[in-house]
Protein backbone atom coordinates (compact mmCIF):
# COMPACT_ATOMS: atom_id res chain seq x y z
CA UNK A 1 0.00 0.00 0.00
CA UNK A 2 2.87 2.42 0.80
CA UNK A 3 4.36 1.71 -2.62
CA UNK A 4 1.10 2.77 -4.28
CA UNK A 5 0.96 6.02 -2.24
CA UNK A 6 4.62 6.73 -3.08
CA UNK A 7 3.99 6.05 -6.77
CA UNK A 8 0.89 8.26 -6.75
CA UNK A 9 2.75 11.08 -5.00
CA UNK A 10 5.62 10.79 -7.48
CA UNK A 11 3.13 10.91 -10.37
CA UNK A 12 1.53 14.06 -8.96
CA UNK A 13 4.92 15.75 -8.59
CA UNK A 14 5.86 14.90 -12.18
CA UNK A 15 2.46 16.08 -13.45
CA UNK A 16 2.78 19.35 -11.52
CA UNK A 17 6.26 19.99 -12.87
CA UNK A 18 5.00 19.26 -16.37
CA UNK A 19 2.14 21.74 -15.99
CA UNK A 20 4.49 24.41 -14.63
CA UNK A 21 6.80 23.88 -17.59
CA UNK A 22 3.88 24.14 -20.01
CA UNK A 23 2.71 27.40 -18.38
CA UNK A 24 6.21 28.84 -18.62
CA UNK A 25 6.46 27.83 -22.27
CA UNK A 26 3.09 29.44 -23.01
CA UNK A 27 4.18 32.63 -21.26
CA UNK A 28 7.35 32.74 -23.36
CA UNK A 29 5.39 32.12 -26.57
CA UNK A 30 2.97 34.90 -25.58
CA UNK A 31 5.80 37.37 -25.05
CA UNK A 32 7.26 36.46 -28.45
CA UNK A 33 3.95 37.29 -30.09
CA UNK A 34 4.00 40.80 -28.63
CA UNK A 35 7.73 41.54 -28.68
CA UNK A 36 9.59 42.91 -25.69
CA UNK A 37 8.29 43.92 -22.28
CA UNK A 38 8.51 47.56 -23.41
CA UNK A 39 5.92 46.96 -26.12
CA UNK A 40 3.65 45.26 -23.57
CA UNK A 41 3.92 48.41 -21.46
CA UNK A 42 3.15 50.54 -24.51
CA UNK A 43 -0.10 48.62 -24.98
CA UNK A 44 -1.19 49.78 -21.53
CA UNK A 45 -0.42 53.42 -22.25
CA UNK A 46 -3.25 55.91 -22.53
CA UNK A 47 -3.34 58.71 -25.08
CA UNK A 48 -3.89 62.25 -23.93
CA UNK A 49 -3.13 65.93 -24.36
CA UNK A 50 -1.34 68.15 -21.87
CA UNK A 51 -3.71 70.95 -20.84
CA UNK A 52 -1.79 72.50 -17.92
CA UNK A 53 1.61 72.09 -16.24
CA UNK A 54 2.06 72.88 -12.54
CA UNK A 55 5.83 72.71 -12.07
CA UNK A 56 5.75 73.93 -8.46
CA UNK A 57 3.45 71.10 -7.36
CA UNK A 58 4.76 68.55 -9.89
CA UNK A 59 1.38 67.95 -11.50
CA UNK A 60 0.05 67.67 -15.04
CA UNK A 61 -3.50 68.28 -16.20
CA UNK A 62 -4.19 65.81 -18.99
CA UNK A 63 -7.24 65.39 -21.22
CA UNK A 64 -7.17 61.63 -21.72
CA UNK A 65 -8.95 58.70 -23.26
CA UNK A 66 -10.12 55.65 -21.32
CA UNK A 67 -7.57 54.45 -18.77
CA UNK A 68 -8.17 50.70 -19.02
CA UNK A 69 -6.02 49.56 -16.10
CA UNK A 70 -8.09 51.78 -13.79
CA UNK A 71 -11.42 51.22 -15.57
CA UNK A 72 -11.69 55.01 -15.92
CA UNK A 73 -13.50 56.76 -18.78
CA UNK A 74 -11.90 59.57 -20.73
CA UNK A 75 -11.92 63.01 -19.09
CA UNK A 76 -9.64 65.88 -18.11
CA UNK A 77 -7.95 65.58 -14.73
CA UNK A 78 -4.90 66.50 -12.69
CA UNK A 79 -2.21 63.87 -12.09
CA UNK A 80 0.82 63.79 -9.85
CA UNK A 81 4.04 62.65 -11.53
CA UNK A 82 6.34 59.94 -10.22
CA UNK A 83 9.45 61.71 -11.52
CA UNK A 84 9.52 65.52 -11.13
CA UNK A 85 11.53 65.75 -14.38
CA UNK A 86 8.38 64.71 -16.28
CA UNK A 87 6.92 68.21 -16.00
CA UNK A 88 9.90 69.54 -17.96
CA UNK A 89 9.54 66.96 -20.74
CA UNK A 90 6.26 68.32 -22.12
CA UNK A 91 4.51 71.57 -22.94
CA UNK A 92 0.85 72.55 -23.06
CA UNK A 93 -0.75 71.13 -26.19
CA UNK A 94 1.60 68.14 -26.48
CA UNK A 95 -0.02 64.86 -27.40
CA UNK A 96 1.26 62.21 -24.99
CA UNK A 97 1.03 58.56 -24.09
CA UNK A 98 1.20 57.76 -20.40
CA UNK A 99 0.72 55.14 -17.71
CA UNK A 100 -1.05 56.10 -14.51
CA UNK A 101 -1.37 54.13 -11.29
CA UNK A 102 -3.58 54.71 -8.28
CA UNK A 103 -1.57 55.13 -5.07
CA UNK A 104 -2.46 56.08 -1.52
CA UNK A 105 -1.72 59.73 -2.39
CA UNK A 106 -3.78 59.78 -5.62
CA UNK A 107 -3.32 59.09 -9.31
CA UNK A 108 0.34 59.16 -10.36
CA UNK A 109 1.80 59.21 -13.88
CA UNK A 110 4.55 56.58 -13.82
CA UNK A 111 5.53 56.68 -17.51
CA UNK A 112 5.22 59.55 -19.95
CA UNK A 113 6.18 59.97 -23.60
CA UNK A 114 5.24 62.44 -26.29
CA UNK A 115 3.03 60.70 -28.86
CA UNK A 116 4.85 59.45 -31.92
CA UNK A 117 8.07 58.78 -30.02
Amino acid sequence: MNAIKTLTLASLIVAGASLAGTAAAQAMDHSKMHGTAASASAAEMTEGEIKKIDKDNKKLTIKHGDIRNLDMPGMTMVFQVKDPAMVDQVKVGDKVRFVVEKTASGFVVTELARAGK
